[in-house]
């Protein structure tokens, strides 16, 4: 259980990381500095509305601000249901609608570690093949990629794949704080990259308006994708704030009719 005191340094981490000042931080929350420097030395004890607004100006992910509340002595504010709970039987109903209703293209969705929570039949499909333990649930999404018993041998363009997936991961890692994806981040990082692109392929790549995933198909030819992210962005639910919706576009007319076959068949 964390104490009264560790509230102070949990802020203060909360901040640095933001690259705010405490000067910043406290015009924006409408407070003196000198009381935020009481708050973060552990001489002032902050109001639940006040842990509330602090972490609302610092962007602070939901299920960090209930561990700030509570280093505070408040309860938590947000609740933290499993997937399966009745309560949030709506969204995951709207979570399965817009996947199925984004065939014949692929989508999934995963939480914050990357675990897949579902997926459509088109991202289903192009899943088959890789090794048991990696498709045996939890299923992670990043480890089936880019592992070398996973989709790694079928991505047509890995090493740049890869530094744009871990260039990513770093991203969340320092806005969540969360060790675990800084555990998968180094994990990533070690498997291998693949070959190098063909000469010019860099480039082009760099001209392109996304950075575009080019997968071998089952059958043959290559599929060029685009990717979007979708999250919920008025939950209040813990697990449902860190659920996010993984959408791949055709990137070219080829990709599209051969997702369109694929589908058909």
């Amino acid at each position: 259980m964390r104490r009264m005191s560790d509230f102070g340094p949990m802020l203060r981490e909360w901040r640095t990381r933001r690259r705010r000042s405490q000067l910043d931080l406290a015009l924006e929350a409408e407070i003196s500095q000198r009381h935020l420097s009481f708050v973060e030395s552990g001489r002032a004890r902050p109001s639940r509305e006040m842990v509330l607004r602090l972490a609302e100006h610092l962007s602070v992910p939901l299920r960090a601000r209930n561990a700030l509340l509570v280093a505070a002595g408040h309860a938590p504010e947000y609740g933290e249901r499993a997937i399966d709970d009745p309560a949030l039987r709506p969204a995951m109903e709207a979570v399965r609608m817009i996947l199925a209703g984004h065939e014949p293209y692929p989508a999934l969705a995963v939480d914050r570690h990357w675990t897949l929570v579902a997926a459509n039949r088109i991202a289903a499909r192009l899943m088959d093949g890789v090794a048991p333990a990696l498709a045996t649930p939890p299923v992670n999404v990043l480890r089936l990629s880019l592992h070398p018993e996973g989709l790694a041998p079928r991505i047509a363009n890995l090493r740049a794949w890869k530094t744009h997936i871990l260039d990513r991961l770093r991203r969340d890692a320092e806005v969540s704080a969360d060790p675990a994806l800084l555990a998968l981040m180094e994990e990533v990082a070690r498997y291998p990259a693949g070959q190098d692109p063909p000469p010019g392929m860099a480039e082009r790549e760099r001209a392109l308006i996304a950075m575009p995933l080019r997968l071998r198909a089952p059958g043959g030819g290559e599929l060029a994708f685009i990717g979007t992210t979708t999250v919920f962005g008025t939950a209040t639910d813990v697990m449902l704030a860190e659920l996010t919706l993984e959408t791949f576009f055709p990137a070219d007319e080829e990709t599209a009719a051969a997702l369109r076959a694929m589908a058909a068949a």
